[in-house]
């Protein structure tokens, strides 16, 4: 089934304006690199968007399309397995699916917690904050806070999300900023707060500068030095 797209519900327009008139530089990254063009993703419910990302953790993005397929077969009418489902499915099915252990733990936990209520239906988390979600969603094994972030930025649309633990938004600020290292996530968080409300749209903009600068260049960012601690 292809997934639904859509436009963020803020306004692009504005956040550029806003971004511009805070942080020069991005104001010429922005003008370098046109147009916000973020799609959000059709989401049926968190469950289903978090099992995807289960899914797809750790492995390369052919190897996981097939295991997520083969996962999705084994619901009805293209959707993966309810959660209803997924707990009474055996370990051997789903090993043969090709999930490895931690993974089957992880999406019969999500399980769950879905059915617990812990993790909110589409209708119930369009009206929770970030933090709300992030607390929510990272109770679930195997589920840290970049996916939850990603989770944020292409599934719901959300303005305000800086992934700090990204690298690409790391490796973006090193090229954007002109730095031979990549900022810490403290920096980074430090410094995107000239970007509030709109650090979703400052990240695209970092992935885009990763994304024009190229491997060759990317590989020579390296990770910030550790500071020698005061005697």
């Amino acid at each position: 089934m292809a997934a639904r797209t859509s436009t963020p519900s803020f306004d692009a327009a504005e956040a550029i304006r806003h971004l511009s008139e805070r942080d020069d530089r991005l104001g010429r990254l922005i003008a370098e690199n046109g147009a916000f063009q973020l799609r959000t993703r059709g989401l049926h419910s968190p469950y289903e968007a978090l099992l995807q990302a289960i899914a797809y953790q750790s492995i390369s993005r052919n190897a996981a399309t097939t295991i997520f397929s083969r996962v999705r077969a084994l619901g009805k009418n293209g959707r993966p397995p309810t959660p209803e489902v997924m707990l009474k499915l055996s370990t051997a099915t789903l090993r043969k699916a090709g999930l490895s252990g931690a993974k089957i733990l992880a999406m019969k936990d999500l399980a769950r917690k879905t059915l617990a209520g812990v993790v909110p239906t589409s209708a119930r988390a369009r009206h929770m904050s970030d933090d709300q979600l992030v607390e929510r969603l990272t109770s679930v094994r195997g589920i840290g806070v970049w996916s939850v972030e990603m989770f944020l930025i292409f599934r719901l649309g959300r303005p305000d999300v800086l992934p700090v633990h990204d690298l690409g938004v790391r490796k973006g600020w090193a090229v954007a900023y002109g730095r031979k290292h990549m900022p810490t996530t403290r920096e980074l968080r430090a410094f995107g707060e000239r970007w509030r409300p709109y650090r979703t749209v400052a990240s695209w903009y970092l992935w885009q500068a990763c994304e024009r600068a190229g491997q060759a260049a990317t590989r020579k960012i390296r990770t910030a030095p550790k500071r020698r601690a005061r005697a």
